[in-house]
């Protein structure tokens, strides 16, 4: 007896899928009659049906392969994206690129992401197939985001480059460079020790990148000891920001997360970075040459100063009670750079997210797709004693007053003035620390502190007995 034969699979390209997807919605053809003509299941157009959404954004993709009949999802998903982006700016650029260069940067990737893989010539293969990628004679290709002149006559809304509508808010990144005064005192001028700090936050708030500091001179005294892992913002010796190191490391964090993000640039920076290369998950995306806006928007900016100068004045205050007689200025030259660095990041977690989106809403350069927070005031922290909201205003401008071009003097204590470079406060030990945590709750006990500041220490004091463990 014969054995019957196995029916024969008739498996669908993506354009033959997209035609049944067509046939269900512009005929009133059922599932079965569309089965009968391709010579398929009713299960499997079932599928396809279920499957409308991926498929369609797959059509609507542009690079993905419209006479394959299987899609195989790669295991290595991100690298697969990143591989491909890489791709697109390698051909928009007139590159030559070939089987080999992709293999090396497909390593170079996976390195970055801190993924075990080792690409093979097989899996360059099958990446060429998912993504329709084919070398052939040498052309170049549109970039995936093109960069359009924003329509004349338009609301501040519509200005936006196209490029920037193919990216969510949370992803969408500015950054603003503040100069700051950081040891100032009200009614100074604006010169003095001066470093330059770099904010970078996205247009839903949600996300705010760790603030750089420069221009603290190498090595204070103030750092010795610490660990460089334990400070709370990055800190670069040198007056200026080191654009390549930190876009460089952007771009590995964004990778680790397998994320394509974009970054404003102001007009007048935009050209400083265009030569900029080797990034794979941050698109420069510059912003009009017309346009005075910052890529950050100056409400954000002006926040942080607010809070910054609110920390600083309540600081020179505790100075002022512990030593009788000594002058606003006095405690400011006590200032460190340690404590700046702790100030800076205190003023910079301070700046609500509602408000980073707000500001960027209103300056065109998020979508308003949630109510705008008008209330400014909610924004700034409270006017400190002793002074007039036009005096603090005043002073939180303080930099806008033409500052001399200055960087951060090495920190001297007065009474160690001649002595030797080796000279430094030795570390404090963990009894010391133990018995500091003791007399900081002994203090709190007796002046009547909060229920909610006690358990802020608690928290403080269990994180300090655990690292006494260690």
């Amino acid at each position: 007896m014969e054995l019957s034969s196995k029916k024969k699979l008739h498996a669908l390209s993506l354009a033959e899928k997209i035609q049944v997807l067509e046939l269900l919605d512009e005929s009133k053809m059922s599932q079965s009659e569309v089965a009968r003509r391709f010579q398929v299941s009713q299960p499997q157009i079932s599928r396809i049906c279920k499957n409308k959404e991926k498929l369609l954004a797959d059509w609507c993709s542009g690079t993905a392969n419209r006479e394959r009949k299987r899609k195989r999802e790669s295991k290595y998903s991100s690298i697969d994206e990143a591989l491909l982006c890489w791709y697109h700016i390698a051909r928009a650029k007139a590159w030559d690129v070939t089987g080999p260069m992709l293999l090396h940067k497909a390593k170079e990737l996976a390195d970055i992401m801190g993924q075990d893989f080792v690409p093979s010539i097989g899996w360059l293969v099958r990446w060429k197939r998912r993504n329709n990628v084919g070398f052939g004679a040498r052309h170049v290709l549109t970039p995936p985001f093109p960069p359009e002149p924003p329509p004349s006559g338009l609301t501040s809304q519509t200005q936006l480059p196209l490029s920037l509508k193919d990216f969510s808010p949370e992803d969408v990144f500015g950054y603003a460079e503040v100069p700051l005064l950081y040891r100032a005192v009200p009614g100074t001028v604006g010169t003095g020790d001066q470093v330059q700090v770099l904010l970078c936050a996205n247009t839903r708030g949600t996300e705010k990148r760790r603030v750089l500091v420069s221009g603290l001179q190498a090595a204070p005294r103030c750092f010795f000891g610490v660990s460089s892992e334990a400070l709370p913002a990055s800190y670069h010796p040198d007056l200026g920001i080191p654009w390549s190191e930190w876009l460089a490391q952007f771009d590995r964090d964004m990778g680790r997360q397998g994320r394509q993000v974009a970054l404003l640039l102001a007009a007048q920076v935009a050209g400083k970075l265009a030569g900029l290369s080797g990034l794979c998950h941050v698109r420069l995306l510059p912003l009009s040459a017309a346009s005075t806006t910052r890529s950050l928007p100056n409400s954000v900016v002006r926040a942080f100063k607010a809070h910054y100068r609110h920390r600083l004045l309540g600081k020179l205050a505790a100075v002022q009670s512990e030593r009788a007689g000594t002058s606003l200025a006095e405690a400011g030259a006590g200032i460190t750079a340690l404590d700046t660095l702790h100030m800076v990041a205190a003023a910079w977690a301070k700046v609500p997210p509602q408000s980073i989106a707000s500001s960027f809403i209103q300056e065109g350069l998020a979508p308003c797709k949630m109510p705008l927070s008008l209330d400014k005031a909610s924004e700034m922290p409270p006017v400190p004693c002793g002074l007039s909201l036009e005096e603090f205003s005043r002073f939180v401008d303080l930099e806008g007053e033409e500052p001399m071009p200055g960087v951060c003097k090495e920190e001297v204590d007065p009474k160690d003035e001649g002595a030797g470079e080796d000279n430094f406060e030795p570390l404090p030990t963990k009894a010391e620390a133990l018995r500091a945590l003791g007399t900081l709750r002994r203090w709190f006990e007796c002046n009547g502190t909060s229920p909610e500041l006690f358990e802020k220490f608690y928290a403080c004091e269990e994180e300090v007995e655990r690292l006494c463990c260690l």
